[in-house]
Protein backbone atom coordinates (compact mmCIF):
# COMPACT_ATOMS: atom_id res chain seq x y z
CA UNK A 1 0.00 0.00 0.00
CA UNK A 2 2.75 2.44 0.92
CA UNK A 3 4.53 1.80 -2.39
CA UNK A 4 1.41 2.92 -4.31
CA UNK A 5 1.06 6.01 -2.11
CA UNK A 6 4.73 6.82 -2.64
CA UNK A 7 4.35 6.44 -6.42
CA UNK A 8 1.36 8.80 -6.30
CA UNK A 9 3.34 11.33 -4.26
CA UNK A 10 6.14 11.24 -6.82
CA UNK A 11 3.74 11.64 -9.76
CA UNK A 12 1.97 14.57 -8.08
CA UNK A 13 5.29 16.20 -7.17
CA UNK A 14 6.13 16.10 -10.87
CA UNK A 15 2.64 17.41 -11.76
CA UNK A 16 2.33 14.23 -13.83
CA UNK A 17 -1.45 13.94 -14.13
CA UNK A 18 -1.44 10.87 -16.46
CA UNK A 19 1.06 9.14 -14.16
CA UNK A 20 -1.11 9.84 -11.12
CA UNK A 21 -4.30 8.69 -12.86
CA UNK A 22 -2.73 5.31 -13.72
CA UNK A 23 -2.52 4.56 -9.98
CA UNK A 24 -6.18 5.30 -9.28
CA UNK A 25 -9.12 2.91 -9.23
CA UNK A 26 -11.91 3.84 -11.71
CA UNK A 27 -14.18 4.73 -8.76
CA UNK A 28 -11.46 6.78 -7.04
CA UNK A 29 -12.71 9.39 -4.56
CA UNK A 30 -10.35 12.31 -3.91
CA UNK A 31 -11.27 14.63 -1.04
CA UNK A 32 -9.54 17.74 0.26
CA UNK A 33 -11.64 18.95 3.21
CA UNK A 34 -9.62 22.16 3.63
CA UNK A 35 -10.72 23.25 0.14
CA UNK A 36 -14.15 21.61 0.28
CA UNK A 37 -13.45 19.53 -2.82
CA UNK A 38 -14.47 16.02 -3.84
CA UNK A 39 -13.75 14.25 -7.11
CA UNK A 40 -14.92 10.78 -8.12
CA UNK A 41 -13.81 8.81 -11.15
CA UNK A 42 -11.14 9.47 -13.78
CA UNK A 43 -12.58 12.61 -15.41
CA UNK A 44 -13.30 14.42 -12.13
CA UNK A 45 -9.92 13.41 -10.68
CA UNK A 46 -8.13 14.66 -13.77
CA UNK A 47 -9.93 18.02 -13.53
CA UNK A 48 -9.20 18.25 -9.81
CA UNK A 49 -5.49 17.56 -10.30
CA UNK A 50 -5.17 20.01 -13.19
CA UNK A 51 -6.92 22.67 -11.10
CA UNK A 52 -4.76 21.91 -8.05
CA UNK A 53 -1.53 22.18 -10.07
CA UNK A 54 -2.74 25.46 -11.63
CA UNK A 55 -3.17 26.80 -8.08
CA UNK A 56 0.09 25.25 -6.80
CA UNK A 57 2.41 24.78 -9.81
CA UNK A 58 5.46 23.93 -7.69
CA UNK A 59 3.65 21.41 -5.44
CA UNK A 60 6.01 18.90 -3.90
CA UNK A 61 5.23 16.36 -1.19
CA UNK A 62 7.54 14.10 0.76
CA UNK A 63 5.99 11.27 2.78
CA UNK A 64 7.86 10.88 6.07
CA UNK A 65 5.94 8.05 7.72
CA UNK A 66 2.93 5.82 7.59
CA UNK A 67 0.71 3.42 9.50
CA UNK A 68 -1.79 0.92 8.15
CA UNK A 69 -4.25 -1.84 8.84
CA UNK A 70 -5.79 -4.32 6.40
CA UNK A 71 -7.52 -1.73 4.21
CA UNK A 72 -6.41 1.78 5.17
CA UNK A 73 -3.09 3.58 4.99
CA UNK A 74 -2.34 6.86 6.75
CA UNK A 75 0.71 8.81 5.59
CA UNK A 76 2.20 11.99 6.92
CA UNK A 77 4.80 14.27 5.53
CA UNK A 78 5.62 17.73 4.25
CA UNK A 79 4.10 19.56 1.30
CA UNK A 80 5.73 22.59 -0.21
CA UNK A 81 3.67 24.77 -2.52
CA UNK A 82 3.15 28.34 -3.70
CA UNK A 83 -0.41 29.68 -3.91
CA UNK A 84 -0.97 31.26 -7.33
CA UNK A 85 -3.82 32.30 -9.59
CA UNK A 86 -7.25 33.47 -8.54
CA UNK A 87 -8.86 30.23 -7.37
CA UNK A 88 -8.95 31.42 -3.76
CA UNK A 89 -10.02 34.98 -4.60
CA UNK A 90 -6.96 36.57 -2.97
CA UNK A 91 -3.55 37.81 -4.05
CA UNK A 92 -0.88 35.69 -2.35
CA UNK A 93 2.62 36.93 -1.52
CA UNK A 94 4.34 34.46 -3.89
CA UNK A 95 6.24 32.73 -1.07
CA UNK A 96 6.41 28.96 -0.96
CA UNK A 97 4.50 27.49 1.99
CA UNK A 98 5.75 24.43 3.87
CA UNK A 99 3.02 22.42 5.59
CA UNK A 100 2.59 19.20 7.47
CA UNK A 101 0.07 17.02 5.65
CA UNK A 102 -1.81 13.84 6.50
CA UNK A 103 -3.25 11.60 3.81
CA UNK A 104 -5.69 8.72 4.29
CA UNK A 105 -5.80 6.12 1.52
CA UNK A 106 -7.96 3.08 0.82
CA UNK A 107 -7.32 0.51 -1.90
CA UNK A 108 -9.23 -1.73 -4.26
CA UNK A 109 -8.00 -4.07 -7.00
CA UNK A 110 -4.38 -3.11 -6.24
CA UNK A 111 -5.12 0.56 -6.98
CA UNK A 112 -5.84 3.61 -4.84
CA UNK A 113 -9.60 3.75 -4.25
CA UNK A 114 -9.73 6.89 -2.10
CA UNK A 115 -7.53 9.67 -0.85
CA UNK A 116 -8.38 12.22 1.84
CA UNK A 117 -5.76 14.96 1.84
CA UNK A 118 -5.56 16.98 5.07
CA UNK A 119 -3.68 20.24 5.44
CA UNK A 120 -4.00 23.27 7.69
CA UNK A 121 -5.73 25.93 5.56
CA UNK A 122 -4.96 28.63 8.15
CA UNK A 123 -1.25 27.84 8.01
CA UNK A 124 -1.29 27.81 4.20
CA UNK A 125 -2.98 31.22 4.22
CA UNK A 126 -0.63 32.65 6.85
CA UNK A 127 2.47 31.56 4.93
CA UNK A 128 0.92 32.84 1.68
CA UNK A 129 0.13 36.23 3.22
CA UNK A 130 -3.64 36.06 2.79
CA UNK A 131 -6.67 36.13 5.06
CA UNK A 132 -7.95 32.71 6.04
CA UNK A 133 -11.42 34.21 6.56
CA UNK A 134 -11.45 35.64 3.04
CA UNK A 135 -10.25 32.36 1.50
CA UNK A 136 -12.87 30.41 3.45
CA UNK A 137 -15.62 32.80 2.26
CA UNK A 138 -14.43 32.34 -1.34
CA UNK A 139 -14.32 28.55 -1.01
CA UNK A 140 -17.41 27.93 1.12
CA UNK A 141 -19.60 31.01 0.70
CA UNK A 142 -20.81 33.66 3.11
CA UNK A 143 -21.76 31.13 5.79
CA UNK A 144 -18.11 30.04 6.25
Amino acid sequence: MFELAQQLAIAKSRQDVPGALRLLHPEMLLETPAFGTRARGPAENERALVRFFASFPDYDVVLRGHASNDDTLICWGTARMTMTGNRFGVRANGKRAELTVFIQFTFQDKLIASERFFLDLSELCAQSGVSTDEVRRNLFGASA
